[in-house]
């Protein structure tokens, strides 16, 4: 595991974006020197992510458990994201509070929402490896584009897969199934 040095300023930046309370609807995510807020997703969004989730809840080990939204926090690395969906251990209900180490999580799955795309697109395969998330699987409905990374070292992903709507996707341990992407649905244009 490589170490990486924080300065001050990302805990204090991390330790305000936990102390903020955005509206209903929104959520906070930081990423280096940035505090990010984001509006709630739309029903397509919602719809895409239930597709995928309902695959990954018959294929997720009994040790892990979804979670939609939740705060990842890398204090290492200045960072706290919370992706449209994680699998945690079901053991980080013990620590309580809202956020769970971002080292923790066994994947990551964003659906680029149209206002921001850069956050999913840039920020997210930035700072995903850098938690040591190892799984990272981006969902475009703008294009209809699939992209799975994996193998994170050394700050970055060493491997990644590309498709479009429609391909399965090779979805490794611990989950070790093809997810399905047909009836994923693309924004209109």
């Amino acid at each position: 595991m490589t170490e990486f040095h924080v300065p001050e300023r990302h805990t204090q930046l991390l330790a305000y974006a936990r102390s903020l309370t955005p509206p209903s609807g929104w959520k906070i995510e930081m990423s280096g020197d940035e505090i990010i807020m984001m509006a709630g997703p739309s029903v397509i969004h919602q719809r895409n992510l239930l597709i995928v989730r309902e695959q990954f809840d018959a294929h997720r080990p009994a040790d892990l458990m979804p979670s939609e939204n939740t705060g990842l926090a890398s204090p290492n690395v200045g960072k706290l994201r919370n992706p449209d969906l994680t699998y945690i251990p079901v053991s980080v209900v013990e620590f309580g509070g809202n956020d769970v180490p971002a080292e923790l999580a066994t994947i990551a799955v964003e659906i680029v929402s149209p206002p921001n795309p850069e956050n999913d697109l840039v920020g997210k395969v930035r700072n995903y490896p850098l938690t040591h998330i190892p799984l990272y699987l981006l969902i475009d409905p703008r294009d209809g584009v699939l992209v799975l990374y994996s193998a994170p070292s050394g700050g970055v992903y060493h491997q990644r897969w590309s498709g479009r709507f429609g391909d399965r996707v090779p979805i490794p341990e611990p989950f070790a199934f093809d997810l399905a992407t047909d009836a994923l649905i693309r924004y209109p244009a």
